[in-house]
């Protein structure tokens, strides 16, 4: 089975210049999200990719292999499922054809090879088209968001709060992580996204998404943590 793992890295970055060569616990970040990709039981190849040259550079040097980006995909408002979509099309000129296609953010490094292998066993056991990395949020408790307008509004009818003598009422609520996304080939030529229509969630503990200079403070500490506990 070809088990495409696919890293989206491009230069341009506002909150945090060059995020993703930046040195985090001894290595560029990008350099922690490689290694878990070649690592992996079942990801059988590791792609990044980028408009950046120093960040091409970067990934070949960790063992990633790099298809060049676009312009047009490589703007801010670009989004990642074609960046995906752009990886896959040209593996397949070259012959190559995933079976399943793997996200794996390098803004999300403390996640490791043994969750990919866990979260891909998961979805290669299941008929499920896809699978997200997602941490439970609450159970049935109201969700609510800031709108636009500065209004406050309920995600579904707040009227309705199950007690807890009443578990047959109450649902799990996932947000994403962001550290994992897997979906079958099928599936995403069909959606064109990385999810699908019939999605499976593979429970963890919530992870750092890097975005600012504190984010890179939390993951630098649990990635230390972590090297030092292996020791």
């Amino acid at each position: 089975m070809n088990i495409l793992g696919i890293i989206p890295a491009r230069g341009g970055s506002k909150r945090t210049p060059r995020k993703n060569i930046k040195m985090i616990a001894g290595k560029p970040l990008i350099a922690h999200t490689i290694e878990a990709g070649l690592k992996s039981k079942l990801v059988n190849r590791v792609v990044v990719s980028t408009e950046d040259a120093e960040i091409a550079q970067v990934a070949l040097a960790f063992g990633a292999e790099v298809v060049e980006r676009p312009h047009e995909l490589a703007v801010d408002t670009a989004k990642t499922a074609p960046v995906m979509l752009h990886v896959v099309e040209q593996l397949e000129l070259q012959g190559y054809i995933p079976d399943i296609v793997v996200l794996i953010q390098p803004t999300c490094p403390t996640r490791d090879e043994n969750l990919i292998d866990s979260a891909l066993t998961q979805l290669l056991n299941s008929d499920k088209d896809s699978i997200f990395g997602g941490f439970m949020i609450s159970k049935s408790m109201p969700r609510w968001k800031k709108g636009f307008d500065g209004k406050n509004v309920a995600l579904y009818d707040y009227h309705f709060r199950p007690r807890t003598q009443e578990p047959h009422l109450m649902e799990d609520i996932y947000a994403e992580t962001g550290a994992f996304y897997a979906i079958r080939i099928d599936a995403f030529k069909k959606t064109r996204d990385f999810l699908g229509e019939d999605v499976d969630i593979f429970e963890m503990e919530r992870s750092v998404d890097i975005d600012t200079p504190e984010d890179f403070a939390r993951a630098e500490k649990i990635l230390l943590e972590k090297a030092a506990s292996v020791l």
